[in-house]
């Protein structure tokens, strides 16, 4: 389990985050909902090691990850799929996976053909440069990219932005598999309402810095969820 506990994020002088705590479970789909700026990425940053929090705690499988790198995260298990996905657009698609090995002992430095099973198009272009794919390709090459590292959770921020919705599908059924098949906890921040109202076992939602809602995902059919949601 992921437990962030009561954590508190600043950019200088400006404060992102107050007081934030939710946990993630193992084998569960935790989606955090949001309008733009309210500190979900913010939060995913905290939970990766890519911006130090200023107060509370955050723990993974009952170790505390406070003041660990992005690196030694990954090493405990955190995989992350960040927003904007970041892939190597000049390294080809197979350098891009292997580029997930760095985390990994000798003997686990191979891709697993779950990530072709689930993903066909990216054995179909490992040859090919990064950047020349679409942006669909690129969101399951940053996936598949992250599931190299053989997560305990994978941590994902807004996997569905400006993707075409046929790849939508797929990335929703490969999150659903990484769920139901290794029992993995998977946080997913998103703003595509339907997409957390389909996968979602638990959600929250955020607004200005602070969790604001939680609840089980049928909760987000209910008027205090909208009111949050609404633009």
């Amino acid at each position: 389990m992921l437990t962030v506990n009561n954590v508190n994020l600043h950019y200088g002088a400006a404060q992102a985050l107050r007081g934030v705590s939710l946990t993630a479970e193992m084998g569960k789909i935790t989606c955090v909902l949001g309008r733009n700026g309210v500190g979900k990425s913010s939060l995913l940053r905290a939970v990766t090691g890519q911006h130090a929090i200023s107060a509370g705690t955050i723990s993974f499988q009952n170790e505390t990850l406070n003041g660990l790198p992005p690196y030694a995260r990954a090493k405990h298990g955190i995989g992350y799929v960040p927003q904007g996905r970041e892939i190597f657009p000049l390294l080809t698609v197979q350098e891009n996976l292997q580029s997930g090995y760095a985390p990994l002992a000798r003997k686990d430095k191979f891709i697993p053909e779950d990530i072709f099973n689930l993903f066909p198009v990216l054995k179909s272009m490992l040859g090919r440069r990064g950047g020349d794919l679409s942006g669909g390709q690129q969101q399951q090459l940053a996936i598949g990219r992250a599931m190299v590292t053989r997560p305990k959770i994978l941590v994902l921020d807004e996997p569905t932005e400006g993707i075409q919705p046929s790849i939508i599908k797929d990335i929703g059924r490969a999150i659903r598999y990484l769920r139901d098949s290794t029992g993995m906890a998977i946080l997913l921040v998103e703003q595509y309402l339907d997409f957390c109202r389909e996968l979602a076992d638990q959600v929250y939602i955020m607004d200005r810095g602070e969790i604001v809602h939680e609840g089980p995902a049928e909760t987000l059919d209910t008027a205090e969820a909208r009111r949050h949601l609404t633009v």
